[in-house]
Formats: C-alpha cells, sequence, structure tokens
C-alpha cells in the first residue's frame, strides 16, 4: 500500500501543529516513519486520504464497540443537532443518560459529564482529596490517567521515594504528592501506607492496564487495594476510561466483582464523542458543588450531542449483552490465531488478553508490569506494526498500547489479520 499523500499532509500539518499532530501518539514516534491521515470509517474499516481501506484495532483507542458511524449513533447526534449544539443549561438529555449509566454500573448513585478523560481523573481526585482531607495519591508506573500535572510523575529511585516530574511543567510541589507503586505488586502499595500514614487520599488506578500494553491484574491484586484503602480510610478510584461499558456493562466491577469508591469514564460513555465522567455513591457526589465545597465546573459539560450519542450507545450494549460474548469471542479467535502464527515461527511473545482488549509483546517473559512491558523487543514491534501497516492492518502505533476490538470486525477479518501476521514474522 502507498501512503504517499498521507506523508505530503503530515508535512503541512507539522507547520501549524507542533509535531503536526494534536495527540503525541499520533506521530508515529515510536514505531517510527510518519502517521497515516483518515477521511472516513464504517464499520470496521479505515479509509484514508491515499484511498486505502485499513483493518482498524484502534477503533479511536475503545469507544467504537459497535463500529465506526453506528448509524444509531450517528442518527441520534444528527437529529440532536439540528435542535443546538450547545446551550450551557440543563437538559433532558443529561438526567436520561445519568440514569441510565447509574443503572448499568454497579456501586454508583450519582455522575457528572466533563469533556475528557483526563478531566474526569483530575476531577476524581480532587473530590477524593476533599473528601478525604488527605493529599498524598498513589499511582501506577505505566498507568496512564491523562496529563494532569498530578499523573505525569515517574519512579524515583526507590519504590517508596516521592515522585519526581517527567514533564517540564510539572512542579516539585505537585509531585510530592504522588506516590508510585509497581502495577500487580501489592507488597509495596502496602509499604507505601505504612510509609505514608494517614497521608493517603486515594489509589488510583487502571483496573485493567491500557497503556502498557494490555495487562491484568493477578488474582487478589485488586481484592489488595480494596482491603487496603478500606484499612487506612483512603478511597479506591478505578479509571475506566478504557474498560468501562467495553469490558462489561457494569465495566471492570461487574467483571472481577470488586467495588470502587469512585469510577472515572470517557470515550464509550459519549459514543465516541470528546466526554468524560466520574460517579460514586451518594455521600461522597454530594461533595461536589453545588452541593459541596469541591468545586468542579465545565460550560460544554453535558453538552446534547455527546448526551444523544452516549444514550445511543449505552442502550444498545444495555439491551444486548450478547455483544459483550460477541466481542470476546471475536478477541480468542484473534489471540489463538495470531498465538499459533508466532509458535510457528519461534517468535518469542507474550499475548495478554482481557475481553476485547489485547496486546503483542515481544517477550517470553510474563509482561505484569511497566518493567516487563518495556523489556519487550521494541525493534521487533516496530517491524511488526509497519509490516501489518503494508498490509492493511492498522494496530496501535506503540507497544505500550492495548488493541481494542469492534462488533463491526468480521471472521473473515481477522483470518485475513493472522493471515497477514503470519506473513510477517515469516520473513524474520
Amino acid at each position: 500500500m502507498q501512503y504517499k499523500r498521507s506523508s505530503t499532509l503530515f508535512s503541512e500539518a507539522q507547520k501549524v501543529i507542533p509535531g503536526g499532530v494534536n495527540s503525541p501518539v499520533r506521530a508515529f514516534k515510536g514505531v517510527g516513519g510518519h502517521p497515516i491521515f483518515i477521511n472516513s470509517a464504517k464499520g470496521a474499516y479505515l479509509y484514508d486520504e491515499d484511498g486505502n481501506q485499513l483493518i482498524d484495532y484502534i477503533n479511536s483507542w475503545g469507544p467504537m464497540i459497535l463500529g465506526h458511524a453506528y448509524d444509531p449513533v450517528v442518527d441520534a447526534i444528527s437529529k440532536t443537532a439540528k435542535k443546538g449544539t450547545s446551550f450551557g443549561t440543563p437538559t433532558i438529555l443529561e438526567t436520561e443518560i445519568a440514569q441510565l449509566a447509574v443503572d448499568m454500573v454497579p456501586n454508583i448513585d450519582k455522575i457528572r459529564f466533563v469533556n475528557s478523560g483526563t478531566e474526569a481523573c483530575m476531577s476524581a481526585v480532587r473530590l477524593a482529596r476533599g473528601f478525604t482531607a488527605k493529599e498524598k495519591i498513589i499511582k501506577f508506573a505505566g498507568c496512564y490517567h491523562g496529563h494532569s500535572d498530578s499523573f505525569l510523575i515517574q519512579a524515583g529511585s526507590g519504590a517508596i521515594t516521592l515522585g519526581v516530574p517527567n514533564s517540564p511543567g510539572v512542579t516539585a510541589g505537585t509531585a510530592k504528592d504522588t506516590l508510585l507503586a509497581d502495577y500487580n505488586n501489592l507488597d509495596q502499595v502496602k509499604a507505601i501506607f505504612e510509609a505514608n500514614k494517614n497521608e493517603i487520599a486515594c489509589i488510583i488506578i487502571e483496573p485493567v492496564a491500557g497503556n502498557m500494553g494490555c495487562i491484568p491484574p493477578v488474582s487478589g491484586f485488586l481484592e489488595g487495594l480494596r482491603a487496603l484503602c478500606d484499612t487506612h480510610k483512603a478511597l479506591l478510584i478505578f479509571d475506566e476510561v478504557m474498560t468501562g461499558f467495553r469490558l462489561a456493562k457494569g465495566g471492570v466491577q461487574e467483571l472481577f466483582g470488586v467495588h470502587a469508591d469512585i469510577v472515572t469514564f470517557g470515550k464509550v460513555i459519549g459514543g465516541g464523542l470528546p466526554v468524560g465522567a466520574f460517579a460514586a455513591r451518594e455521600e461522597i457526589m454530594n461533595y461536589l458543588a453545588p452541593l459541596g465545597p469541591v468545586y468542579q465546573a465545565g460550560t460544554l459539560s453535558g453538552n446534547p450531542l455527546a448526551m444523544a450519542a452516549g444514550i445511543t450507545m449505552l442502550t444498545a450494549l444495555n439491551t444486548q449483552p450478547e455483544i459483550f460474548r460477541s466481542i470476546a469471542k471475536k478477541t480468542e479467535r484473534l489471540h489463538l490465531g495470531m498465538e499459533a502464527a508466532l509458535l510457528k515461527y519461534n517468535i518469542p511473545h507474550t499475548i495478554n488478553r482481557v475481553g476485547s482488549m489485547i496486546s503483542v509483546h515481544f517477550s517470553a517473559a510474563p509482561v505484569v508490569d511497566f518493567a516487563t512491558a518495556s523489556s519487550a523487543s521494541g525493534e521487533r514491534f516496530n517491524r511488526f506494526f509497519h509490516g501489518l501497516l503494508a498490509q492493511g492492518i492498522y494496530i496501535a502505533p506503540s507497544a505500550f498500547e492495548t488493541w481494542f476490538i469492534s462488533d463491526a470486525l468480521s471472521n473473515e477479518d481477522i483470518d485475513i489479520t493472522i493471515a497477514a501476521v503470519d506473513k510477517v514474522v515469516a520473513a524474520w
């Protein structure tokens, strides 16, 4: 396949947009080359500016569970837009989708809508700090919760050291309140609590990680975090921006039976439009203004286009539980097929999968945290990425991103992908 027009468009974009992109992972820096400019999408396919059709395994980083340009969502957006795109006042749609979300997700009584997953996570942490009257938070290396200052922290020299900023513009004062642990390492979390008694407001975690590739929690890990938070009177925040309404209609709380105190959402809850939300039981949510002292606001929060799209998407997922079984089965088919090809040519690898999230790590060792994900072969992944792209298969342009499967993907699409994987690794 040729991507000449995309190359030209990228050169033009770099003149007026920093790095030529509006989100860094799109720049292909992790894999080399230039990004592909997309013109349109439908179902399981992307159509780029060079006229190529690509089988899509990103699905706008998760929300397109039912495929791109899903007709009922498009119709809902179109119908709503004719009435106006934003009012800055309450609408019936906000109450309708709030009730739907509360009914679908365990352990939440109220929900507030915002405009992105970053905003949802930022607001959830502020709410946790206000509710507990504590300042420090625990996050996990490799988990991404958006680009708010508190989250752009990397580990220091030891497991219980204070965080240090890994982006200029993040102050040392902000960093000192973020404590780092390794994903799936419960002992580290216990030690952090002991070293910071009565100071930790919350733990925030991707309960199934998607930002270091797909990494599931080991048995007992989430349950252990829940117990530690109960013991130390801290709140447990599940960042379900990726997993919410994708792994089950009630998200990870339903899937694993572990309750969080606050849950954040994005992507799916707006049918693919720019939206986010955070939710909790009533006593926590009532700490928010205008009822309580914790301030949060947004002119476009709960805008009618996102609410209409979200109602349509969530209604489909709520009334058709077979969707979750279908996409999980398709993901399993992809997993088994790729694994067979990689074993056939003796390529060291680990494939992680939970529901409709999956990733390939070029490492023979289990991938359970950021360190083990980082030890996998980046060079092989880059060759893998470009080999598949050359055959019309579009996966995440980073070894540290999960793939997302949509129900629009057919078994034929999956078999074409498996054949492409076989062809790519056979050349190694």
